[in-house]
């Protein structure tokens, strides 16, 4: 590189660093306008609780009870359609097709008889395949190492296959989403090993899924190269989806799609929209958090069965010093539940199972002290009185990895489960016809004097 040419790099460089420091001072204001105007920061009230921007019939998370005008923390509930989820999967691991079921009940608004879920579940196997074309020109050219991003390229590409992907009549709508539904488990399983096989220089495995198939069943199928799993661990899987396939229209992926939605766009861009947020750390990574801790944990923590020694490592985690210096214990806490997750009571009942199975008991207790362990040094460190629990995303990952699922698809697994809440969301705004949502921002700039170019210092 020549000179003149050094220079102006160094100039230009100079001149995005002024910038870089410009955007990040001048975007800056006062926290105090937050509480001066009212405005609710993360739509929230002071409390913490979420400020009411619709109505649903989808889902209810019940976390208080009103006794004497108070609100009492109980054990948590949560509502698919009205119906409660525990009592959904009482008979978990002795029935076929819960997701299945429980993706009908989102979408139709009632639980199925034999015969509608029998035609249920032929209809989502029917559009479940990807046509060779797809697979090669979408899902193994240019693959990328996050899955979400390769869910978002396929996603959207699905449009244009699409002979009517603009109309939003609720029967096209609905088509769309039970192709997504059936669709979702192929294109993040395939574009997993598209990853590890164009860039990684492993080996190529494209699976075509079985009709007779659960979508629990046939993600452990097309996963493995053995194409083998045991019973439980199909129902474990199953179970897993079903918990995260809804959780109210408040979380931030489904209000996003509540969002896109009500302006009116297609069904791909509603659903990649709701796949972005997903995406953030903040949002559907919590479970892979939780992992990477426990990694850490395992680093620093010589003996399991010690709790002075666990106890000693959490909390160096809640003074910053640890793990990522976040000051967060992973997986404990939610920001609507207090005395218990539902999600989390079920799932940790199976994980036990599936580590039984496995031989991974001592690995399960670890789980099992550190979330005691941990409420009791959040509860002290923070002066705490209400109750605090863990949430499903403690055991989620644990019991993704006892299966065998590639941290790689985590999150995407999470897409899988919650495509059936984002559609039934997406009919239910059209559904009502409710109008753009448009929530206001109040400027707090200063109103400043054009002046020309050469006036400017």
């Amino acid at each position: 590189m020549d000179r003149s040419m050094m220079e102006l790099t160094d100039v230009l460089n100079k001149e995005f660093d002024n910038l870089v420091k410009y955007c990040m001072i001048s975007g800056e204001f006062d926290p105090e306008y937050y509480k001066k105007y009212d405005v609710k920061r993360g739509l929230r009230d002071s409390d913490g609780k979420g400020v009411l921007t619709g109505l649903t019939e989808i889902s209810d998370v019940c976390a208080y009870t009103i006794a004497g005008g108070e609100e009492v923390p109980i054990d948590g509930i949560l509502y698919y359609q009205g119906y409660d989820v525990k009592m959904f999967l009482r008979n978990a691991g002795e029935r076929r097709y819960l997701f299945e079921e429980a993706s009908y009940l989102l979408l139709f608004g009632e639980l199925p008889n034999k015969i509608q879920m029998a035609s249920f579940t032929e209809i989502l196997s029917s559009l479940q395949e990807l046509t060779g074309q797809f697979t090669r020109d979408v899902i193994l050219k240019a693959p990328s190492g996050n899955i979400m991003n390769a869910l978002l390229k396929s996603v959207i590409t699905l449009y244009s296959y699409d002979d009517n992907p603009d109309s939003i009549e609720v029967p096209n709508v609905l088509r769309q989403s039970l192709q997504l539904i059936g669709k979702m488990p192929l294109m993040a399983v395939y574009a997993y090993y598209a990853y590890r096989h164009m860039v990684m220089g492993e080996s190529l495995l494209i699976r075509t899924p079985k009709k007779e198939y659960s979508t629990a069943e046939n993600i452990l199928y097309m996963l493995r190269p053995s194409g083998e799993f045991t019973s439980l661990e199909a129902a474990v899987l199953d179970i897993a989806l079903v918990l995260h396939a809804e959780h109210g229209g408040g979380n931030n992926s489904t209000f996003t799609d509540h969002v896109v939605t009500s302006s009116g766009t297609d069904t791909y861009s509603a659903i990649c929209a709701a796949i972005s947020s997903l995406k953030g750390p903040r949002h559907g990574g919590a479970n892979l958090k939780v992992q990477q801790m426990f990694d850490d944990l395992k680093a620093n923590v010589k003996d399991w069965e010690d709790e002075g020694e666990i106890q000693a490592y959490l909390l160096g985690v809640l003074n910053k010093e640890l793990f990522d210096k976040a000051g967060l214990i992973y997986g404990l806490g939610h920001a609507v539940y207090t005395v218990s997750d539902p999600r989390e009571i079920i799932l940790k009942e199976f994980a036990k199972k599936l580590s039984d199975e496995k031989g991974l008991q001592k690995e399960f207790a670890l789980y099992d002290r550190v979330e005691k362990i941990g409420l009791a040094c959040i509860r002290r460190k923070r002066r705490l009185f209400k109750p605090i629990c863990a949430n499903v995303d403690f055991y989620s990952g644990f019991v993704y990895t006892m299966l065998g699922i590639p941290r790689e698809l985590f999150t995407p697994i999470f897409a899988i489960a919650r495509i059936s809440g984002w559609s039934a969301h997406r009919l239910e705004e059209l559904v009502n016809k409710g109008k753009i949502i448009r929530p206001a921002y109040r400027f707090v700039g200063v109103h400043k004097e054009y002046r020309e170019a050469e006036e400017r210092v």
